[in-house]
């Protein structure tokens, strides 16, 4: 009994999920070979099999079973996911010029950047062989829009990340891009190739995308006051990395004319010094944005389990509905 209460909600769906979970890593294992080109495997490994958590394809398989589905096809949409969330990581990180991920050194480290951007397409490509196996054209479409909406996130980040007129609706944008669009789909297709009703299609898609807005908002504060063991960040390297999150928004969009200076030379100009965190800090504290992106994400928390109300009644559903208050229960 205590050993179940000590469990987080994705280590109690990885549990449920088990026999699935083993059977998704085995086909993801098997469509990354490359008879040509041993480095696909390589690279790819080096990332599948880092120990992330498989968060987006257990939501796959978690919306599939809690809908009752009994085929298979649920499997490859898993890969699929995966899939694509392993590449946009090769890709972001040449994007972003990272050196590591979940605490071991980038494959464009490792490798090179030409590796990783080329390895990436090809999981893309793979991803779009497992969905048109799955036989549904309306699946099709969601991932595909998805990856689209990924990509598109990807390229407004570049651009509104360090520019103050950034506002709320963008970062929202950028964050149902970059994190929630893969996250309501997965979830998503899970019950539409589980023949799920349109309303619960739609309530699958709706958890997906505010976890995914939860999930996201709640890394960006974690930046400013996470614990850097637990988090593997240092405390604002989103600052020194000059990338505008919604604590910071919040700050500029309140700010007097000699804070806007502040924020203009350290975020926009990119020209900081020693003592700038600080002042940043400061300046987060005096008008409580750090809270108020807090109950952000308490509210998106508690859409996704609202949304989850017309589910069938299904110990997963309960798991779905803890995992949306784990992943801003960090931020107590």
């Amino acid at each position: 009994m205590d050993k179940v209460m000590t469990q987080k909600p994705h280590e109690m769906l990885a549990a449920t999920l088990s026999q699935d979970l083993v059977a998704v890593n085995e086909l993801i294992r098997t469509r990354m070979a490359s008879r040509h080109a041993p480095r696909i495997p390589e690279v790819t490994a080096h990332l599948v099999e880092a120990g992330g958590k498989r968060l987006r394809p257990m939501l796959t398989l978690a919306a599939a079973r809690m809908c009752g589905y009994q085929g298979n096809h649920h499997l490859k949409l898993a890969a699929t996911v995966e899939f694509i969330h392993t590449a946009t990581l090769l890709h972001d990180d040449v994007v972003d010029e990272s050196t590591q991920r979940r605490g071991r050194p980038t494959a464009n480290l490792l490798w090179d950047n030409k590796s990783s951007v080329l390895v990436g397409d090809y999981l893309f490509a793979r991803s779009f062989q497992l969905m048109v196996e799955t036989g549904s054209l309306r699946v099709l479409d969601i991932l595909a829009n998805a990856s689209a909406t990924i990509a598109e996130g990807e390229v407004l980040q570049m651009t509104a990340a360090s520019n103050l007129k950034t506002d709320e609706d963008i970062y929202l944008q950028v964050v149902r891009g970059k994190t929630a669009a893969l996250f309501s789909a997965a979830t998503e297709v899970g019950g539409v190739i589980a023949g799920a009703s349109e309303e619960q299609v739609k309530a699958l898609f709706d958890y997906g995308d505010a976890l995914g807005i939860a999930f996201q908002i709640a890394d960006d504060l974690l930046d400013y006051q996470g614990d850097s063991k637990a988090t593997g960040k240092n405390v604002g390297d989103d600052f020194r990395e000059r990338k505008l999150t919604l604590p910071v928004i919040k700050a500029v969009a309140q700010a007097t004319d000699e804070e806007r200076a502040f924020w203009t030379r350290t975020i926009e100009k990119g020209k900081q010094q020693d003592g700038d965190l600080e002042q940043a800090l400061a300046l987060m504290a005096k008008y409580g944005t750090l809270e108020a992106t807090r109950q952000d994400a308490l509210g998106w928390a508690a859409k996704a389990r609202t949304a989850l109300q017309v589910l069938p009644e299904h110990e997963i559903r309960g798991m779905l509905s803890d995992l949306a208050d784990y992943v801003v229960a960090r931020l107590n």
